[in-house]
C-alpha cells in the first residue's frame, strides 16, 4: 500500500511538471511564429521597395532608348545640320578611329609634373603596377591624365586583336571568377579581390560589362581593369555591356565624373574611351559549354552572325544605323515644322556612313546587350527597359542546343541576392555591385567554375553604416529611399494625374476608390508597381476606404525658377531634364556648358514635335530668356535645368 501511494505522487508530480513544458512549447512555438511573419513582413516590405527601385530605373533606361528615335529625327530635321554642325553628325554616327601612332604622339602633350604625388606607371605594365594602382585607389588618389590616356590607347590597341567573342579553357585545376555589373562602385571591386585574390596567369577573370555608370569611382575601376587586361591579356577578359556606351554615360554620370576629375583633359579621355568601348568584345564562351554575355538572346540570335559582325562600327547601341533611318536619296527635305533642310545623299556621305552596321546587325548586338530571361515562354518586346527583348525557357533551349551550348550567364538585372537561377538551370544571373539602389539593398556576387566541377557562388555585401542596425531600421532606409524617388515620379505627372483623378471622380468629392487610385496611377504611370500595397505610404486614405487623391501631392513640389511660368510647363521641363540635359551636351561637342538661344530655341521645337509635348513656346522662351543672365544670347543649360528640382517638405517617419 505504501508503494501503490509513492507511484500515485509521482504521477501527480509529473503531471505538474509538464503543465508549465507544455506551456513553454505553445509559447515558443507562437513567438517563432510571430518572427516568421514579422520577418515574412519585412522582406515583402523589401521586395516593393526593390520593385520601386527597379521599375524607375528601367523606365529611365526606356527613355534612354527613345532618345535614339529623337537622334534619327533630329538628324532628318536639324537645319543643315552637316553645313553648320558636321561634329554633331560626326559625333551621332560616325567613328573617329585614328591611327594608334599619332594618337601616342597626342599623349606625348599631356605632361606629368614633378609636383604630382599620385601613382605613376611604368609601361611596358607589370604586376607591381595594378598593386600600386590598387593602393593608390584606397588613398582616394587620381591617376594623372597622362596615365589614363597612356593606358586606354594601350588598351585599344590589344583589343583590336581580339575576336568578338573570347574563347577559353578551364580544367579542373584551372578555375575563372565570372564577376557581373559593378557600375563605379571601387569597394565591391576591392572585396572581390580581397576574396578572390587579385588577377593572375593562375587566377583568371571575365568580368561581364557594366563597369562605370551610377557610381562614383568608375575611372578607378576602368583603370584597374584595363590596367590588369595589359598584364595578363589572356587570363582577364573584358566584355561590353549596356553602359559600355557614351550615350549611356551622358545620363548616368560617368561622363560628369571624367569632367570633374579632369577639368583640363577630360574630354581628350571621353573621346578615347568613346573608341574603346567600340572595341570590347562582346561576349566569352568557356569550354564550348557556357556562354558569357551581359544581357540576353532573343528568338533570332545568330552566333555566327555576331562572330563575324564589325563590332568596332557600333559607337552607340542607342544610336541605330543611319540605314534605319531612312532613304536619304532626296537632297532636299521638309520636316514637320516645314523648315527646309539640306541632307548629303548617298554619293556625298563620308565612308564610315556605309559601313555602318546593317539593321540586322545592330538588332543582333542590341539583344546580346539588353535583353532578359522570363518565365513566360516566346520572345517579345522588352517593354520596361524599351530596348532589347525578354526570352523565355523555350528560347533559352533552342539558343543553347542549336549552338551545342550547355549554359547561358548573364548580368544586366540587380538581385536581391547577387544572383539568380531560371529556366531550369540553364541561365544564371550575376550581379557584382552590392548596395546597388541603397545601402542594404542587395547582395553582391561572383561564380567561380572549372570544367567538369559544379559552379559555386560567392556573396558579399560591402557594409559601412547599416552594419550594426537591425533588419527593420534597415529596411525602414531602403523603403524611405525608394518612396521618396516614387514621389518624384509622380509629381512630374501631377497635372496628368488629377486629370485621370478627376475622369474617375464622378461626383466631384475630391475622392475615389483605391482600386480606381490604383488604376489612375498604374495608367499614367506605368511603372507595373502593386499601387494597392503602395498607397499607405502615398495617400491619406478615409474611415471608408477612399482616398484623397490631392494627397498624392501633399508634402512635396518643383520649385519654379519664374514664379509666373504655368505648372505644365514646369513638369515638362522636369519630366524630360534628363533627355533636353543629353541633347545639349551633344550639341555642345566643345564642353563649353553655353548653348545659344537660337539653338536652344531650334532644338526644343524638334524635341517637343518629337515627344508630341503640347504646352506654349512663349513659356519656354520666357524661363530661357530669364536663365540668360548677361543677356549675351547664351545660356548655360546644365544650370537652366538644375533649376527644376524637387522639393520634400517632409519625409513620413515608417
Amino acid at each position: 500500500m505504501g508503494c501503490s501511494s509513492s507511484s500515485a505522487k509521482d504521477k501527480k508530480s509529473e503531471k505538474a511538471e509538464a503543465v508549465p513544458t507544455q506551456r513553454v512549447l505553445r509559447a515558443t512555438l507562437i513567438i517563432q511564429n510571430w518572427y516568421r511573419g514579422y520577418r515574412a513582413r519585412l522582406k515583402a516590405r523589401q521586395h516593393y521597395a526593390l520593385a520601386i527601385f527597379q521599375s524607375i530605373e528601367y523606365a529611365d533606361e526606356q527613355s534612354q532608348m527613345q532618345l535614339s528615335n529623337f537622334f534619327s529625327f533630329m538628324l532628318e530635321n536639324y537645319t543643315r545640320v552637316h553645313e553648320e554642325d558636321p561634329k554633331l553628325a560626326s559625333r551621332l554616327f560616325e567613328s573617329n578611329v585614328q591611327d594608334i601612332k599619332d594618337r601616342q604622339d597626342y599623349v606625348g602633350l599631356v605632361e606629368v609634373p614633378d609636383s604630382y604625388e599620385g601613382p605613376r606607371l611604368q609601361f611596358p605594365l607589370s604586376f607591381p603596377d595594378i598593386d600600386l594602382l590598387i593602393e593608390a585607389f584606397k588613398k582616394q588618389q587620381i591617376l594623372h591624365a597622362h596615365y589614363v590616356l597612356e593606358v586606354l590607347f594601350e588598351t585599344k590597341k590589344i583589343l583590336m586583336q581580339k575576336s568578338n567573342f573570347t574563347h577559353i579553357n578551364t580544367s579542373p585545376s584551372k578555375e575563372i571568377t565570372i564577376c557581373g555589373d559593378l557600375h563605379g562602385k571601387l569597394d565591391d571591386l576591392f572585396m572581390i579581390f580581397y576574396k578572390n585574390g587579385l588577377p593572375s596567369e593562375k587566377n583568371s577573370y571575365i568580368f561581364n560589362g557594366d563597369f562605370v555608370d551610377r557610381g562614383k569611382n568608375s575611372v578607378e575601376i576602368l583603370m584597374i581593369l584595363f590596367v590588369s587586361f595589359l598584364v595578363y591579356p589572356n587570363n582577364l577578359h573584358l566584355n561590353r555591356g549596356n553602359h559600355e556606351d557614351f550615350m549611356m554615360n551622358l545620363r548616368y554620370g560617368f561622363t560628369r565624373e571624367v569632367l570633374h576629375k579632369y577639368k583640363i583633359h577630360g574630354k581628350k579621355i571621353l573621346q578615347m574611351l568613346e573608341e574603346v568601348y567600340t572595341w570590347l568584345p562582346i561576349g566569352t564562351i568557356i569550354d564550348n559549354e557556357i556562354l558569357v554575355i551581359h544581357g540576353g538572346i532573343s528568338d533570332s540570335t545568330d552566333l555566327c552572325l555576331l562572330h563575324r559582325v564589325q563590332r568596332n562600327k557600333m559607337k552607340s547601341v542607342l544610336m541605330p544605323p543611319m540605314s534605319i533611318i531612312g532613304d536619304n536619296a532626296s537632297n532636299l527635305k521638309k520636316n514637320k515644322l516645314g523648315v527646309t533642310i539640306n541632307m548629303p545623299d548617298k554619293t556625298e556621305q563620308n565612308d564610315s556612313f556605309s559601313e555602318q552596321l546593317s539593321k540586322h546587325e545592330w538588332e543582333q548586338v542590341t539583344d546580346i546587350l539588353w535583353s532578359d530571361p522570363r518565365g513566360r515562354k516566346g520572345c517579345y518586346p522588352n517593354t520596361s527597359r524599351g530596348g532589347g527583348c525578354y526570352f523565355g525557357p523555350d528560347v533559352t533551349s533552342k539558343v543553347l542546343s542549336k549552338y551545342q551550348l550547355k549554359l547561358l550567364i548573364r548580368s544586366h538585372e540587380c538581385k536581391p541576392e547577387g544572383y539568380e537561377i531560371c529556366h531550369d538551370g540553364k541561365v544564371i544571373t550575376v550581379f557584382s555591385a552590392s548596395n546597388y539602389y541603397e545601402e542594404g539593398s542587395n547582395r553582391g556576387a561572383y561564380i567561380r567554375l572549372s570544367f567538369g566541377t559544379s559552379l559555386r557562388f560567392f556573396q558579399y555585401q560591402v557594409t559601412k553604416a547599416t552594419y550594426s542596425k537591425p533588419l527593420h531600421q534597415r529596411v525602414n532606409t531602403i523603403e524611405s529611399s525608394a518612396i521618396k524617388i516614387l514621389k518624384e515620379r509622380i509629381i512630374g505627372r501631377k497635372t496628368d494625374l488629377i486629370r485621370a483623378f478627376q475622369l474617375q471622380d464622378h461626383s466631384r468629392s475630391g475622392k475615389i476608390s483605391t482600386t480606381q487610385w490604383a488604376f489612375s496611377m498604374e495608367n499614367v504611370l506605368g511603372l507595373n508597381l502593386p499601387w494597392r500595397s503602395l498607397s499607405s505610404h502615398l495617400v491619406n486614405t478615409d474611415k471608408n476606404g477612399d482616398i484623397d487623391y490631392m494627397s498624392s501631392f501633399q508634402d512635396i513640389h518643383i520649385e519654379k525658377p519664374v514664379k509666373e511660368a504655368q505648372s505644365t510647363v514646369i513638369e515638362t521641363l522636369y519630366r524630360y531634364r534628363s533627355d533636353l540635359q543629353i541633347i545639349f551636351n551633344i550639341i555642345d561637342s566643345d564642353h563649353s556648358g553655353l548653348i545659344s538661344m537660337e539653338e536652344f530655341r531650334a532644338m526644343w521645337n524638334l524635341f517637343s514635335s518629337h515627344y508630341n509635348v503640347h504646352i506654349d513656346d512663349f513659356q519656354v522662351n520666357e524661363l530661357a530668356n530669364t536663365m540668360d543672365l548677361n543677356k549675351d544670347g547664351s545660356i548655360d543649360f546644365n544650370e537652366f535645368l538644375k533649376a527644376f528640382y524637387v522639393v520634400h517638405k517632409f519625409d513620413k517617419k515608417n
